[in-house]
């Protein structure tokens, strides 16, 4: 399997860049999804391959490097993508394979340093400062990741190494598919000025589109506007943060133990959805699921958020802070409702809906007081007992009512 130089910035490839400043390393799995089916189905190597829903409606979970030379991109729906690309072949998520394979590179990206930041499924910080001595500098240790990654999974990773969390990932985006490169500490600002603004964290279309209208397209021109300047037009906290940027200052360290700053699950319904008794049940099932995972992570929380889409993609989120903390799903649920009423589209066609829980702290941290004269409910005792359930037996062995109902009413119709 081909390998990208080692690389420097600059108009041409070059090895033997000074890595003596550069601790962080950000590795990004290369189509992550995509590449992890076509280890079972390598006839479909150099082709373009999109996961998702053959069928549905939902988006592109991954797509091959094949298929994004036609537009197809991570989260687009997959209508689109199936217009912008009809030759590809589609493939079903198999959720359990990415999670094995993701377990297995970050214990690999474990061996390297304890100081591993998990961003998600496929991508992770690493800060490698303390495993010099024994492994060599980062460059060396980034290519040594990049190997045991091919050599145990078959897949390829993008490593960027540089001086600070910001940069790497930069640095990794940079040089995909399939290769590493290292942003010496003192280019940082050579690397980062000819990008364009958008490449901040920070700008999404709203504020890249306020930086334009100030004539700012690259990172070089933001950098030579005041901070001041900055501050004023979008305010202090985003102007500032994007001042610091556009200079590659970035002093946040790698954490290791990061908390999970929410839970949620949605769905995309195979057809729009205008029944409220539909959406109502839709909401239990993701109550369900949220409030299982959060035990299972051993959390609860107080804000519950509800998202729907409508069927014109307009986007309603609407959110509630509890009085305590829970991870009960028939509270999330309760909440979850009362927002989807307050929403006003009970008669609305939605094509998606979402509940997540939000503000979460480690369950042993929360106490439970009940008012004068209020009782326990059971609810919390009741849940727990259907995860013992559904670990032993598997996920449907315990359903509430009202989704055994939706069940036979699926199979009816």
């Amino acid at each position: 399997m081909s390998r990208k130089q080692i690389t420097g910035i600059g108009p041409a490839p070059r090895t033997g860049v000074d890595d003596s400043g550069c601790p962080i390393l950000h590795v990004d799995m290369d189509a992550f999804f995509a590449s992890v089916e076509l280890l079972d189905r390598p006839e479909l190597r150099g082709r373009p391959v999109i996961v998702g829903s053959p069928a549905g409606r939902g988006v592109v979970l991954s797509a091959t490097y094949e298929a994004r030379a036609h537009g197809v991109h991570s989260a687009m729906p997959m209508s689109r993508a199936r217009r912008l690309c009809p030759q590809a072949t589609i493939i079903p998520p198999s959720r359990g394979k990415y999670s094995e394979v993701s377990r297995g590179v970050m214990e690999i990206f474990h061996s390297i340093t304890p100081l591993v930041e998990p961003i998600a499924s496929d991508e992770a910080f690493l800060d490698v400062g303390g495993a010099r001595r024994r492994l060599g500098p980062p460059a060396a240790v980034a290519a040594m990741i990049r190997e045991q990654v091919v050599d145990r999974y078959g897949i390829t990773c993008s490593v960027g190494v540089a001086s600070s969390k910001f940069v790497a990932k930069l640095a990794s985006k940079q040089c995909k598919p399939d290769g590493l490169l290292v942003v010496p500490a003192g280019e940082v600002v050579a690397f980062l000025h000819p990008l364009p603004v958008s490449a901040l964290w920070g700008v999404g279309e709203r504020t890249e589109q306020a930086l334009v209208r100030l004539g700012i397209r690259t990172v070089g021109d933001l950098a030579r506007v005041p901070p001041a300047t900055l501050q004023r037009e979008l305010g202090q906290a985003v102007g500032g943060h994007l001042a610091a940027l556009a200079w590659g200052r970035d002093e946040r360290p790698v954490s290791a133990h990061v908390p999970d700053k929410s839970i949620g699950n949605e769905e995309t319904f195979a057809s729009d959805v205008d029944d409220p008794e539909v959406i109502r049940r839709e909401l239990l099932r993701l109550s369900e699921r949220v409030a299982a995972r959060m035990r299972k992570a051993g959390h609860v929380g107080r804000t519950v958020s509800v998202k729907l889409r409508r069927a014109d993609f307009t986007t309603i989120n609407r959110s509630r802070t509890l009085r305590e903390p829970t991870d009960v799903a028939q509270v999330i649920y309760a909440t979850a409702c009362e927002l989807f009423e307050a929403a006003g589209l009970q008669r609305v066609r939605l094509r998606l809906v979402g509940v997540r829980m939000e503000n979460l702290r480690p369950a042993g941290e929360a106490t439970r007081q009940l008012g004068l004269g209020e009782r326990e409910t059971g609810w919390r005792e009741a849940e727990q007992a259907m995860d013992k359930a559904i670990r032993r037996f598997g996920p449907d062995a315990v359903l509430p009512a009202s989704l055994v109902r939706g069940k036979l009413d699926e199979i009816e119709t």
